[in-house]
């Protein structure tokens, strides 16, 4: 435990931040740039210092701007700490205790920016294992940092990840059998995105007896259900995350982030409501679906539509563009 107005270093504790499983997170200062910075000091700190190091080698290898960066690792009078970026600003966790379900419009954009986070770490190679809403930090203008890469992995040492690690109400269903891949962080995010937009989980922590109904979908009622103004071809998207065969769901972020990007306009434009004689539709319905199925793609503005913008930088773009020409961010 470190006090403020204790130093290590160059870097002196201005107050505790947070603590979770596997680390306890202070806001300090770099006495000598003057600059605020995060350091995530790990509980375990007998561990051989190559696995000290797994974290910020991790994190050394996602740099992105929705992926909170490292400055460096040290170790000071025998203690191992990371020293991270410092974002301003309240998790996702934060936010949806304090408003509920956030406006369809803000919840895709965070996905949006989590989903560029996560394509990138994907590509690099990278696993999170622990994607949830106190893991994602939002700045006060509206820019998502996915943090806490400390159960991450590189699956390019394995076929998946072998270690059951996450957090159970976020854990996609071959987690709990420790065989965590790319899709199993989607899995996560769809939980995310049913979260933001219902204020609520889709289900508890599941219990031991409860894997199966999990594995099987019965778990999952429609978000549509909870919260009528989301779009039908939204709810499709959250529950088509939310496969429970990791074979039905997104395989890659930038499938996920494709459909949102499609469907955007169109949200943002006129949700349509829940007719009384609409049937539920279940987790696996969705996953078998396509996402316009209800609806046809709104085209962005290959059609004539409105005018497309960078989420990142928010400058114009071309209507058959995917990537970002000033700031190089895929839209």
């Amino acid at each position: 435990m470190l006090f403020k107005g204790q130093t290590l270093g160059k870097y002196r504790i201005l107050q505790l931040l947070g603590s979770g499983g596997f680390g306890t997170v202070y806001l300090a200062e770099d006495t000598w740039i003057d600059k605020k910075v995060a350091i995530k000091v790990p509980h375990r700190q007998n561990l051989d210092f190559g696995e000290l190091l797994r974290e910020p080698r991790l994190l050394a290898s996602v740099s992105h701007p929705n992926i909170v960066s490292i400055t460096t690792a040290e170790r000071q009078d025998n203690l191992f700490f990371i020293v991270m970026e410092y974002v301003q600003g309240e998790t996702l966790e934060n936010i949806i205790a304090s408003v509920g379900a956030l406006e369809v419009t803000r919840a895709i954009d965070y996905t949006v920016q989590i989903c560029n986070a996560m394509d990138h770490a994907h590509r690099q190679g990278v696993i999170h294992r622990d994607l949830r809403p106190a893991n994602v930090l939002v700045s006060p203008q509206g820019v998502v940092k996915v943090a806490d890469f400390g159960t991450s992995r590189f699956l390019e040492i394995a076929a998946h990840g072998t270690t059951v690690i996450g957090s159970p109400p976020y854990m996609a269903p071959e987690q709990f059998q420790g065989k965590a891949v790319f899709a199993s962080d989607l899995y996560s995010l769809g939980v995310t995105m049913y979260q933001m937009l219902t204020g609520v989980l889709p289900y508890e922590a599941p219990a031991p007896s409860d894997l199966d109904k999990l594995m099987s979908g019965e778990l999952v009622s429609p978000p549509r259900l909870k919260n009528p103004a989301i779009p039908r071809r939204l709810n499709d998207i959250v529950l088509k995350a939310m496969a429970p065969d990791v074979t039905a769901r997104y395989q890659r972020a930038s499938d996920l982030l494709d459909a949102l990007l499609d469907l955007r306009p169109r949200a943002v434009a006129r949700p349509s409501p829940v007719r009384p004689d609409e049937p539920p539709q279940t987790v696996r319905q969705a996953a078998r679906m396509p996402v316009d199925a209800h609806e046809p793609p709104s085209g962005r503005t290959r059609d004539g539509g409105p005018p497309r913008f960078c989420w990142q930088c928010r400058k114009p773009l071309h209507a058959r563009s995917d990537r970002c020409p000033f700031c190089g961010e895929r839209q």
